[in-house]
C-alpha cells in the first residue's frame, strides 16, 4: 500500500511565515514569487507521486543486477525511462544556475522537490540528487573551462556525478586516504580504490563524473596532502576511462539503489582548485549533501505518517475509553479513537512539520546569504546556515527514523509487512544517520567547531533572533502558552552551551561524551522557536488548516519540548561514567 500526497498547502504556509518574500525580492528572484513556486512545486509533485511512487515498491523488490564480467549494473525495470521522464519533466535543472541551462529558481525550491522525490523513492532520488552537490563545487573551484564542459550536462540531467572519498581502511578520517594521482600533459592519472559510492556506476546516462580525492606525489601527510579531481567515465574523446565497479554493497535498504566499490587505474582526471586543497571542494558539495540528507529523515517520515493516518482510519480494534466516542454502527471504533494511538501520530506530525520548517528557513537563509546586498545581513544568514547544517542533518535523521518506527508501531503488525510498505520507509531511512558524516560527527562539528567560531559568534546571532521574537511577543496574550516556554527553553540551552564549552575547554573528552544529546537538545529547542512562529503566523487566520497548526504547536510544546529536561541531566552527567571503562570491559 503505498500512499502519498504532496503537503502542498504545509511547504506554502512554511514559505509564508518564514518570510519567503524577502528571497523573491532580491536580485535575480524577481520571477519566482509565492504564487509561481508553488506552482513549480505542485507539477513536481505530480510526477514524483505518479511516476517515481509507482517504482518504489518494484524496485525495492527487484533490486540493482551487477554483472562481475563486464563490471556493469542494471537498475531496476524502469527505472531507465523514469530517469528519462525526469530529465523531460526539467525537474534536473530547475534550482540551477540559468548561464548553464538551469531555470534559477531559489533554494526552498530544491528542499521541496528533495523532499517529495524522496518521500516517493528514496532510491531512485539519490542519483540526480548528487549532481546537485557537484555542482555546487564546480561553481565554487572549477575552471572556466571545467564550468562550461561538465555544467550543462550535469543541470539537463544528461550525465549524472558522485562523491568518491572512503577507501577501505578510512571514512571519516580522510587524512588517511592512500589514492595516488600522477600529473600527466594536461591531466592525471588516478590510481586506488573508493568503497561506498552511489550510483558509482548504472544504466541511466551514459557517462558518470566522479569527484576523487587523491595524493599527488608530493603530497603532504594527513587531510592537508588532499587534492580534488574530476573523473569521467567516458573521455571527451570518448574512450572508456579505466573506473571500473568491482563490487557492490548488499544493504539493508535502499536496494534499487547501487553502492559501489570503485577501482581507478591510471584513471584520467582533471584538478579541481589549487593542488592540496581539495576540501574545499569537497565541504562545499558535503555542506549541500547534509541539507539533502536531513530531508531525508522527515520526507520519509512524512510518507510513513499519511499512509499510518489511513490505516487508523479503517483499521476498528476495541472500543473508546470515552463512549460518547464509540461508534454505534459498528462493534468496534477505528483506532484514532484510542489516546496512545494518537499521541503516536501526533509525535510524528508535529515534529514532521517542524523539521520541515527548519529545512525550508534554512534554505531561504542560503540564497539570502549568497545574494543578499548588505554585506551584514549575508554574514547573518550565512552563520545561520553553518550553525544549523549540522542540526539539520543529525537531528533530523535521528527524528525521522523514530517517526518512521513510531508509523510502524501504530499500525501494529501489519506496520511490519510489506504490504503497507512502512518496513521500506524504515530500511531506506536508516542509512541517513550515517551518509555524510555519522550523527556523532555532526554532533562534534556542533560543538568543536561551530560553537566555537570567532568566540560563540553563530550561536550569538541564533540567541539574538529567538530573543527579539520573545520580546516582541511577550505581551501578546494568544502566545503566553509559547513564549513563556520558548524563552525557557532558550535560557537553559544557553547555559547548558556555556556550561559545555567550559568542560570542553578543560577537558575535550568531556564535550565529546555529551555532543550527541546536545545537538538533541539544541534541535528541540530550535523547533520549538519554529513552532511558536508558526502558531503566531497560524493565529487570527481563518479555517481549520490554521487551526490545526495551533494544536499542533501546543501538543509539540506539551509533549515534545519537556524531553529538553531529561538530555540537560544527560549532558550534565559528563564523561565520568562513560570514560569509566576499560577494552577488555566490553
Amino acid at each position: 500500500m503505498q500512499i502519498y500526497k504532496a503537503p502542498l498547502k504545509d511547504i506554502r504556509f512554511v514559505l509564508e511565515t518564514f518570510g519567503y518574500e524577502k528571497v523573491q525580492a532580491m536580485k535575480g528572484f524577481e520571477d519566482y514569487d509565492l504564487d509561481t513556486v508553488m506552482a513549480l512545486i505542485e507539477e513536481s509533485g505530480k510526477f514524483c507521486a505518479n511516476e517515481m511512487l509507482a517504482l518504489n515498491h518494484t524496485g525495492d523488490q527487484e533490486g540493482i543486477t551487477y554483472d562481475p564480467e563486464a563490471k556493469t549494473i542494471t537498475t531496476p525495470e524502469g527505472f531507465k525511462r523514469l530517469y528519462d521522464d525526469y530529465v523531460k519533466s526539467g525537474m534536473a535543472g530547475i534550482t540551477q544556475p540559468i548561464e548553464y541551462g538551469g531555470s534559477g529558481a531559489p533554494h526552498p525550491v530544491a528542499i521541496a522537490l528533495s523532499e517529495m522525490a524522496t518521500a516517493c523513492n528514496k532510491s531512485f532520488s539519490m542519483c540526480p540528487g548528487l549532481g546537485h552537490g557537484l555542482i555546487e563545487a564546480l561553481l565554487h573551484y572549477g575552471t572556466d573551462e571545467q564550468k562550461d564542459y561538465f555544467l550543462p550536462k550535469f543541470v539537463s540531467g544528461e550525465w549524472t556525478g558522485t562523491m568518491c572519498l572512503t577507501e577501505p581502511q578510512c571514512g571519516t578520517d580522510l587524512g588517511l586516504i592512500s589514492t595516488k594521482a600522477v600529473p600527466e600533459d594536461d591531466h592525471f592519472l588516478l590510481t586506488g580504490t573508493k568503497i561506498w559510492i552511489t550510483f558509482g556506476e548504472h544504466d541511466l546516462t551514459e557517462n558518470i563524473i566522479h569527484l576523487v580525492l587523491a595524493r599527488l606525489p608530493d603530497a603532504p601527510e594527513g587531510i592537508r596532502g588532499i587534492s580534488a579531481f574530476l573523473v569521467p567515465k567516458i573521455n571527451k574523446d570518448g574512450s572508456r576511462n579505466p573506473i571500473y565497479c568491482g563490487g557492490v554493497e548488499h544493504k539493508m535498504g535502499i536496494h534499487a539503489s547501487p553502492t559501489c566499490v570503485m577501482n581507478l587505474e591510471e584513471a584520467k582526471g582533471y584538478l579541481v582548485g589549487d593542488p592540496h586543497k581539495g576540501m574545499r571542494a569537497m565541504f562545499v558539495m558535503m555542506n549541500f549533501a547534509r541539507l539533502t540528507v536531513g530531508v531525508e529523515g522527515y520526507a520519509l517520515g512524512e510518507i510513513a505518517y499519511q499512509t499510518a493516518v489511513e490505516y487508523c482510519k479503517d483499521r476498528r480494534q476495541g472500543r473508546s475509553l470515552n463512549p460518547a466516542r464509540n461508534d454505534a454502527s459498528a462493534k468496534a471504533d477505528n483506532i484514532l479513537v484510542h489516546p496512545d494511538v494518537r499521541r503516536q501520530l501526533l509525535n510524528v506530525k508535529c515534529t514532521n512539520e517542524g523539521m520541515r520548517a527548519l529545512a525550508l528557513w534554512v534554505s531561504a537563509h542560503i540564497d539570502v546569504a549568497l545574494h543578499h546586498e548588505d554585506d551584514t545581513i549575508r554574514q547573518e544568514s550565512d552563520d545561520m546556515v553553518a550553525l544549523l547544517t549540522p542540526i539539520i542533518k543529525g537531528f533530523c535523521t535521528e527524528r525521522g527514523f523514530e517517526n518512521v518506527s513510531e508509523c510502524m508501531q501504530v499500525c501494529g503488525g501489519s506496520g511490519y509487512t510489506t504490504e503497507w510498505s512502512i518496513e521500506q520507509y524504515l530500511r531506506d531511512v536508516r542509512i541517513a544517520m550515517i551518509y555524510e558524516g555519522t550523527n556523532h560527527v555532526q554532533a562534534l562539528d556542533l560543538v568543536g567547531r561551530k560553537l566555537t567560531k570567532d568566540t560563540g559568534r553563530l550561536y550569538k546571532g541564533f540567541a539574538k533572533e529567538v530573543f527579539r521574537f520573545v520580546k516582541a511577543n511577550k505581551e501578546n496574550p494568544d502566545m503566553s502558552e509559547f513564549v513563556g516556554p520558548l524563552e525557557s527553553a532558550l535560557n537553559t540551552l544557553s547555559e547548558t552551551t556555556m556550561a559545555l564549552g567550559m568542560k570542553g575547554m578543560a577537558d575535550p573528552e568531556e564535550a565529546a561524551a555529551a555532543a550527541s544529546k546536545y545537538l538533541t537538545l539544541f534541535g528541540l529547542t530550535t523547533l520549538a522557536y519554529l513552532w511558536a512562529r508558526m502558531a503566531l503566523s497560524a493565529q487570527g487566520r481563518e479555517g481549520t488548516f490554521y487551526e490545526n497548526k495551533v494544536k499542533t504547536a501546543r501538543y509539540y510544546f506539551s509533549h515534545i519540548l519537556p524531553e529538553t529536561k531529561g538530555l540537560v541531566e544527560v549532558i550534565g552527567a559528563g564523561k565520568q561514567n562513560v570514560m569509566a571503562f576499560e577494552a577488555e570491559d566490553f
